[in-house]
This record gives structure tokens, sequence and C-alpha cells, in this order.
């Protein structure tokens, strides 16, 4: 609770002892002076330095009997506990389940392992200039169910002052923010399965790196997150990367030896798509057919 500024707290008050001598009574501030007492009336303050002797005291005439008042009705009957039915709402919030680890899709009898009418949570990886975003937002745009696309760089760059560039190398606070940004990611995408709309994020995440490895976007989304490697050859992603702009955009050396790195991927168990000979539309479907095998055998990871 926070008090006006320059009025001090309240003491403490002690039972038995009443309120502290110097406060207002309740209903007042500090230093709003209340209806002064009718003369007379008992109650009312005694002078300074009056013995107690000489305080007012207010006498009846003689023979004279204070009134009696009438009881009040509720008082007169025990107390009972009504049921007071709540307000209605009427603000049109909506209440929204919350969000839990996601588990592994099973197949709906009518649909098989159609991932197209599937609620899903899929993770594409891959380096740079291997077509995630694009396929992530074509493949979200195109499904017949609600389907959103959360890209980890967007995420990451919500910080506009202080943003820690892993170009300028990576330190404690590009990690730190990288890690905030994954479970920012999880964190969203929990809700949205929780509420039926699927999920694809992106993210180049390395075989080799437990920081920036699997284990976390598992943590955060749940078991059942299908991750899907995109590594087309080495000269279209540096093509790729070309057409990048501002920090987007990276070293050719950078590039390759990211791409050598996401290699590793290779023997790992996940479903790898080579897209270098494929475009965006004929990627999604390669996607599809990919998704609809990992339901129905969910790849360990």
């Amino acid at each position: 609770m926070q008090h006006a500024v320059g009025a001090p707290l309240p003491p403490p008050h002690q039972p038995g002892h009443g309120p502290a001598a110097g406060w207002p009574p309740a209903g007042q501030y500090p230093g709003q002076r209340g209806p002064a007492p009718a003369p007379g009336f008992a109650g009312a303050p005694v002078p300074p330095g009056a013995p107690p002797s000489q305080a007012p005291q207010h006498h009846l005439p003689p023979h004279q009997t204070p009134p009696q008042q009438p009881p009040h009705p509720a008082s007169a009957q025990p107390p009972q506990h009504r049921h007071v039915p709540p307000a209605q709402d009427t603000t049109g919030h909506v209440q929204l389940p919350p969000g839990a680890p996601v588990a592994m899709p099973s197949p709906q009898p009518a649909t098989g392992s159609d991932p197209a009418a599937t609620t899903l949570a899929v993770l594409l990886i891959g380096p740079a200039g291997a077509g995630k975003t694009s396929v992530a937002k074509y493949w979200a745009d195109h499904r017949r169910v609600p389907t959103a696309h959360i890209s980890l760089d967007d995420v990451r760059e919500w910080v506009r002052s202080g943003f820690a560039d892993p170009q300028s190398g990576w330190n404690d606070h590009s990690e730190a923010q990288y890690r905030l940004a994954r479970r920012t990611c999880g964190f969203a995408a929990r809700n949205f399965l929780a509420n039926g709309i699927s999920c694809v994020l992106d993210d180049a995440v390395f075989p080799d790196r437990p920081v920036v490895g699997l284990g976390g976007w598992k943590r955060h989304v749940g078991p059942g997150l299908l991750p899907v490697v995109l590594l087309p050859g080495l000269e279209v992603v540096l093509e790729r990367n070309a057409e990048r702009s501002g920090n987007r955009r990276l070293s050719d050396e950078e590039v390759a030896r990211i791409h050598g790195r996401m290699a590793g991927w290779y023997g790992s168990g996940l479903p790898i798509i080579d897209n270098s000979q494929l475009d965006v539309a004929a990627t999604a479907q390669v996607l599809d057919d990919v998704l609809a095998r990992s339901i129905a055998s969910p790849p360990q990871w």
C-alpha cells in the first residue's frame, strides 16, 4: 500500500488499546477534519489539562429514560448467508485454456495422418538462407486449420535498445536474449496449441551446440514438437543470403561455417529436406509429406 507523499506510516496497533492516539478515525485522511461533536455530547474532546471530573457530561432530565430504538429487522433474526449470484460478465472477455506442454499428435480416424487437418507444433531448422521463414509463412497460410507462424529472429528483435546482435560476437548478453526469446516463443506456442491453433516455429538450431540446441525447444514447447531440417546446398544458401539486408545478412564466411555445422543433422534421425531445386510451394508440399510420416512414426530426439 502506498501513502501520500509526506504522510507517515501508521504506528503499530496493539490489541486492546484501540486506535493509536493522534490518528483520525476510519474514513478520514490525515489532515482531514471531521464534523465537530454537538455540545455536551458524550465523547466530546476533553479540554487540555482538565481533570476527568471536569469532563463534560450529558445528563437527562429527571424521571426521563432514553427512548428505545426499535430493533433493526436484520438484527431480529439470526444471520443467514444468502447466495449472491456473480455479476454477469459484460466486458466481452473470453476465458482461454492455459497453455501446457504440447503432446505428440495422434492421427484422427477420419483424417489418418493428414497434417493439413491436424493441430501441430512444427519447428523448421536450417542455416541462414535455407528458406525457413518463407516456407513457414507459406505453409501456415495454406493450411485448413488455424495456424500461427512464430519466428525466433523476429522475437529476438523485439529488443530495440540494447539488442545483443550475435554477429557482433556470441557472449552472455546475446545468449541471454536468445534464451529469453526461445522461452517466449515456447510460451506463445503452448498457448496457441491449447486454443486449437497450430504453430510453426523457425530457428537456426545447431546439432553440436546445446545452448542453441533442440533440448531447449523440447523443454519450452513440449515433446510433441515436430522438428524438420531444411538444408539446401551451399551455393543456394549463399545466393539467398546475398539478397538479405541489415543484420539478417551474414558474411559469406559465416554462412559457409554455419552450413557446414548444419550438416551434422545427417544421421541424427530428424527428417531433412533438401530444397535446393524446390520453390516455396513445392517445399511446403514436401513438408506436409514429411510431417505425415512424423505423425505416424514420431522421430526420436
